[in-house]
């Protein structure tokens, strides 16, 4: 029943936010950027008591900082959030307009979605980055966190409504399911008869249980099994550092490179410089039998390395012989998310850039950029790595429909 009431709720904020003009959401949004900055001792303390129970439990570090807040994170929610406040308000955009022989004016425009949900694990910034993209589209939000987060995102969310009461908008505008209760989490993704588009955020068995389980249309966001491709042609002084970026500059993301691919003839004049960089890092390798040849301390890799996303220190080589069986190799273990070759050949690149199936791929460029935020959207509700609506980081227009208005002057069908 409470959910029902939580649907309910959504419902109606969803009409206010509709009627909110471009210039109040951005003043509230920028609103709730500064009552974040101003809630973080508290909601550091709550994101403490996070930590210390993930700790306790035996947390893998990964998974530990995309937990954990910071000061410069909670500034990094708020710029995100007064991004989103300066991008163009999506809604009302008009996509097509045509008349028909009889008169007939049809225009196409962009309509939010409504209600949406989003289930997601670990990270509490995704509550704000919801919120702000959920908000400046026009759309109210139900939010489940993982229970291993619980207490970071309640105090984010008691700041924002805070805030929206403050500013006199329905604070249901963002609403979350505190339950730990797993059976509740089933309850929601039924929840059709109010929520027009589920989202789930996290691993895979997360999304794999939303994808079979909901009712409610669900936009898949996938795992990460990123690769990069380190091509014959390859600048080897820029190399190095992009796959050290891409690898250790954080490992608990979705967008960290997990798999590598090198081609044979740079085997022996780059493996070993590679390695050592890598041990540097505390990165385990993970091999084919040409790399283990070369370097010493690499474990076997098994079929499941090339498919896995580690979210840890833990890199796959393998050796191929050419730029077609490297992008044979990506496409049949990639999760479709994002994939790098390094090449200064532009013949090589534009093939890699065309042949490779996934949201986001990239030349001489490390697979981190992924992101919302990087992409100029913001913040992101996540990647998408499907095919149907929205692929890669979603941002405003990801979180829009469209409608179509027909004026006549009379006409009846004959």
């Amino acid at each position: 029943m409470e959910l029902n009431r939580m649907g309910e709720r959504a419902v109606s904020a969803k009409y206010e936010l509709q009627k909110l003009s471009s210039k109040k959401k951005r003043q509230v949004l920028e609103a709730v950027a500064e009552g974040l900055i101003g809630d973080a001792k508290e909601i550091l303390k709550e994101n403490a008591k996070d930590i210390g129970r993930g700790e306790e439990s035996g947390m893998h570090p990964g998974m530990i900082d995309r937990l954990r807040l910071t000061e410069e994170r909670i500034q990094s929610m708020a710029e995100g959030l007064r991004q989103i406040a300066e991008l163009e308000d999506p809604v009302g955009e008009v996509l097509d307009t045509f008349t028909r022989p009889n008169g007939l004016k049809i225009t196409k425009k962009r309509v939010p979605f409504g209600v949406i949900g989003i289930i997601y694990e670990s990270r509490p910034n995704v509550t704000a980055d919801a919120f702000g993209l959920c908000f400046q589209s026009g759309n109210a939000v139900i939010l489940k966190g993982g229970s291993d987060a619980l207490q970071s995102n309640k105090a984010i969310t008691d700041s924002i409504r805070r805030v929206l009461e403050e500013c006199g908008v329905n604070a249901d505008a963002i609403q979350m399911i505190e339950t730990t209760d797993r059976e509740v989490t089933s309850r929601f993704m039924k929840l059709d008869q109010y929520v027009d588009v589920l989202i789930p955020r996290g691993g895979a068995g997360l999304i794999r249980s939303v994808v079979e389980n909901s009712t409610i249309p669900v936009i898949e966001t996938g795992t990460g099994n990123c690769h990069i491709y380190v091509d014959e042609y390859a600048d080897l002084d820029k190399a190095l550092p992009i796959i050290i970026n891409a690898k250790t500059q954080r490992i608990g993301v979705c967008n960290a490179c997990e798999s590598l691919v090198i081609h044979r003839a740079l085997k022996d004049s780059f493996l070993s410089k590679l390695a050592q960089a890598l041990r540097e890092k505390n990165v385990e390798m993970r091999g084919d039998e040409e790399v283990c040849d070369v370097i010493g301390d690499a474990l076997a890799a098994t079929e499941e390395d090339y498919g896995k996303e580690y979210l840890d220190y833990i890199l796959s080589i393998k050796i191929v012989s050419n730029i077609d069986e490297a992008i044979a190799h990506i496409n049949q273990y990639s999760t479709r998310h994002s994939e790098t070759i390094l090449t200064e050949n532009e013949e090589n690149a534009r093939k890699f850039l065309n042949e490779v199936d996934a949201a986001c791929v990239y030349a001489n460029a490390s697979t981190r950029f992924t992101d919302g935020f990087e992409f100029g959207f913001g913040a992101e509700i996540g990647i998408s790595t499907q095919k149907m609506h929205a692929r890669g980081p979603m941002g405003l227009k990801e979180l829009t429909s469209y409608k179509y208005t027909i004026e006549g002057t009379g006409q009846v069908r004959p």
